[in-house]
């Protein structure tokens, strides 16, 4: 014999219900011997309950939900049904239910007063319901079904809404009557029974699964099926985690805590009947019947992983009692647990220090302030004498928890779990693990609970592919370049480095658009053009923080500062940053030091290697000299690919007017030259170099000696720019004429030397390594104490759209790898 118990979504609809009429008679022609637990149609026991609590509270508003509820039974009945003998007989069972369903209510609405007793009886019709439709139709298409209400077998006591069943009468009762029909399909009613002199109870929510376990272990069944709307118990809630994944088996303790933590799939109490009677759980999919499922049993299965899967309670409070009065106390905890038993409190996790000096409980949110009550006047005295703290209470908590039988034989398994929290700026508020190594539990902000649960689940399931969600602002051409280049490297990235990048924000200066699976990188231009939200910078972090997805990096691929002053709350959120925009770095002192100790303080990158030399490793070679103990002697640079190539290109043989003229036209330069030749980008990579090399520097340190006349810088127009510079191109020419005679060659230098920074004009030697520079290429130099006779160069394209994307996507990765480990 195996029990088949079938959910609300399995029976929601007449082809749902037909669709189990064909897995029943496929398993009782292949000989088979099976009985069937129903759930009421999927919604029917909450409109039930919504319609009962509308009637105590004088609302007729419950006759619209009562006539729907009546209209969509008997509707299913006769397409049921349909041209079968069987149709009249079970119409007229129907309403007769209705009728009784109708008048109860009546009665409620009268009286003004819903009691437990009644609201067991009022959603009883749902089950009843359904499962007399149910087995009329098996009859009419052939199988040996009967109509079994519960209430005939499962023995109760009298608490109402959550009975407790009497297993030696149900035992008793149900081996007698499956004994007196053989042969049959029993279609039973799940979630009721009777107390003693026919009262209707029910088992509390959940308890047709409880009903299941109940018959097969009374009929010491070979097996219970659970069938529902999953492919059995998954890794994680498949609403919260898009990759969850079927877990083939289990052991009866695993799916306990799964249960106890909120998988949906299993009802707590389901496994207790089974595991005293070492019955295996099945859970199946109505919808996929082929597809194995989850088996669960008292046999752990040798390749099972450490960790099986990852659950949550997604609302708690926490209440910690804290103070001497806790230390070296006999009874003191206790009396604790005394005090919230007596108020009818339920503990889900409890946790203490190994100092003795606090100790907290989990609750569910509702019992609170039941929990707070009890608390304070148990230890009424205790307060008043100062033993204790005043008690604590948080709310809007989850608990996340791992669980796995084989965690206790492999080390290492609490530091993952830490590392990935860790990782994506989730905070732990309590900690709880069982000497049993089945599972660890950590209390966390129930905002973080989405994130928590992905961020474990890639630790735990898919160690080999790691998921980066990247939010940009900005798709002008570094931007548009940087999108090429990921979906050029996408596939690459997966096989090859088993990451896989997402773009889970996009913002161009006009529209901003969000999917937390994913913008089709194909088509990104389309959907951002047709997006229906105007950009604002404030709605997208605001979005991006609620989305609050793991392993999440902000791109910033523009020049603006009002993006830029968004860094801090975006860093405390503990979302890494990738950005060439140079005003963040190269702003305020106090701001700088602020975003690098907000990125330390949340263990969280912010990288703005782009800022200088656009791909080329600048920064990182830096970082690397001060981090392995060397000294910064001196840092030289020609940091502009614009006066790079002016320079470069100024050999005498045309005017330097004619030279600035030419990278105008080659697009080298701003739509106004000045913007490059006023020395000011330059200037904040300078400053930037002269911060990250360990000096407190401010913009006004900056020594910019002007080699443009001023004549030029003031002019009221470009074209009059142009013509003032032809003026000067004497003065030009005479300066290239003494570097010449020199054999040396003009650059425009960034320098650090003695703690001055400064950028001017200089003529530079042979020996020198700026010497040699030609197009538009950058060059930085850096003399330190280990490469002082040969310094260390750091030379190519300091420039253009898709160096900088490359730099930028350079840094994502490596942002990436660091919050993956």
């Amino acid at each position: 014999m195996r029990v088949l118990k079938f959910g609300g979504s399995s029976v929601a609809t007449p082809d749902r219900i037909q669709h189990i009429g064909q897995i029943l008679a496929k398993r009782l022609q292949q000989g088979e011997q099976l009985a069937v637990v129903l759930s009421a149609f999927g919604g029917s026991t909450d409109a039930l309950l919504d319609m009962a609590a509308k009637a105590a509270a004088g609302n007729k508003d419950y006759e619209k939900p009562l006539a729907d509820f009546k209209t969509r039974h008997l509707t299913a009945t006769r397409e049921l049904l349909s041209g079968h003998d069987l149709l009249p007989d079970t119409l007229q069972t129907l309403h007769q239910y209705n009728q009784d369903l109708t008048d109860l209510l009546h009665g409620v609405f009268l009286v003004g007063e819903l009691s437990p007793r009644t609201s067991d009886y009022v959603v009883s019709f749902g089950e009843r319901s359904c499962n007399m439709i149910v087995a009329a139709y098996l009859q009419s298409i052939g199988l040996p079904a009967q109509y079994l209400d519960a209430r005939q077998i499962v023995a109760t006591d009298k608490q109402f809404t959550k009975a407790r069943v009497n297993f030696d009468v149900t035992n008793r009762q149900t081996a007698e009557y499956f004994a007196q029909r053989p042969g049959t399909l029993q279609v039973i009613t799940g979630f009721i029974g009777s107390a003693r002199g026919g009262l209707t109870t029910t088992l509390g929510r959940g308890g047709s699964d409880y009903t299941a376990a109940i018959i097969g272990a009374a009929l010491n069944a070979e097996a219970i099926e659970i069938w529902t709307d999953v492919n059995g118990v998954l890794t994680a809630d498949p609403r919260k985690v898009r990759k969850a994944f079927s877990i083939p088996t289990m052991t009866y303790a695993e799916a306990m805590e799964m249960s106890h933590f909120g998988a949906k799939v299993i009802y707590p109490p389901t496994i207790q009947p089974a595991l005293r009677k070492r019955i295996p759980l099945y859970i199946k999919n109505t919808f996929e019947p082929e597809h194995p499922g989850t088996f669960i049993s008292d046999a752990p299965s040798q390749n099972a992983r450490a960790v099986q899967g990852i659950s949550s309670i997604s609302q708690v409070a926490l209440l910690t009692m804290q103070g001497p009065a806790l230390f070296g106390v006999p009874g003191t905890a206790a009396a604790m647990l005394t005090s919230l038993a007596q108020a009818g409190v339920n503990i889900i996790l409890i946790t203490q220090g190994s100092s003795e000096h606090s100790i907290s409980f989990a609750v569910q949110p509702s019992d609170a302030k039941i929990a707070e009550k009890a608390l304070l006047k148990a230890f009424e005295q205790q307060f008043k004498e100062g033993m204790f703290s005043p008690l604590k209470v948080e709310t809007e908590l989850s608990i996340v928890a791992i669980i796995g039988e084989n965690m206790r034989h492999m080390p290492g398994i609490a530091g993952r779990l830490f590392q990935a929290l860790g990782n994506n700026g989730i905070n732990c508020v309590a900690i709880a693990q069982g000497s049993s190594e089945l599972n660890v539990s950590v209390v966390i902000e129930r905002h973080d609970e989405t994130k928590a649960l992905n961020a474990l689940h890639q630790a735990f399931f898919l160690s080999d592919t790691h998921e980066l969600n990247l939010f940009m602002v900005g798709v002008g051409l570094v931007g548009k370049a940087l999108l090429k280049q990921i979906h050029e490297q996408a596939a690459f990235l997966k096989d090859e480095q088993q990451i896989e990048v997402k773009i889970a924000g996009l913002s161009n200066s006009r529209r901003m658009l969000f999917d937390a699976d994913g913008i089709d990188i194909n088509n990104w231009k389309n959907l951002l053009g047709e997006a229906s939200t105007a950009a604002d910078m404030d709605a997208f972090v605001h979005q991006m923080v609620d989305l609050n997805l793991p392993n999440a990096v902000f791109i910033d691929c523009t020049s603006s500062a009002d993006v830029a002053k968004h860094y801090a709350p975006i860093l405390e959120e503990s979302i890494a940053i990738s950005t060439p925009n140079k005003l963040a770095a190269s702003g305020p002192l106090v701001d700088y030091k602020q975003l690098k100790a907000i990125s330390v303080k949340r263990g969280v990158p912010f990288g703005f290697e782009t800022n200088v030399g656009a791909g080329l490793p600048v920064l990182t070679t830096l970082s690397d000299l001060r981090q392995s103990g060397d000294r910064i002697l001196s840092i030289e640079g020609v940091l502009s690919g614009t006066l790079s190539y002016i320079f470069n290109s100024f050999d005498g043989s045309k005017p330097f007017s004619a030279v600035v003229k030419e990278a105008q036209q080659l697009g080298l330069t701003e739509p106004d030259p000045r913007d490059d030749l006023n020395g000011a980008d330059v200037s904040r990579k300078l400053l930037i170099l002269a911060r990250e090399s360990g000096l407190q520097a401010e913009a006004t340190d900056i020594v910019l000696e002007p080699f443009i006349p001023a004549d030029c810088m003031d002019a009221a127009s470009v074209d009059e720019f142009f013509d003032k510079l032809k003026s000067h191109d004497v003065h030009f020419a005479r300066l290239l004429h003494e570097a010449l005679s020199r054999h040396e060659k003009l650059r425009v230098v960034a320098s650090l030397r003695h703690g001055v920074a400064r950028i001017g004009l200089e003529s530079v030697p042979p020996s020198h390594p700026f010497y040699t520079l030609d197009g538009s290429d950058n060059m930085i130099v850096f003399t330190s104490q280990r490469y002082h006779k040969r310094p260390l160069v750091v030379r190519g394209p300091g420039a253009g759209d898709e160096v900088t994307a490359a730099g930028i996507f350079a840094e994502v990765l490596r942002i990436g790898n660091q919050l993956f480990d």
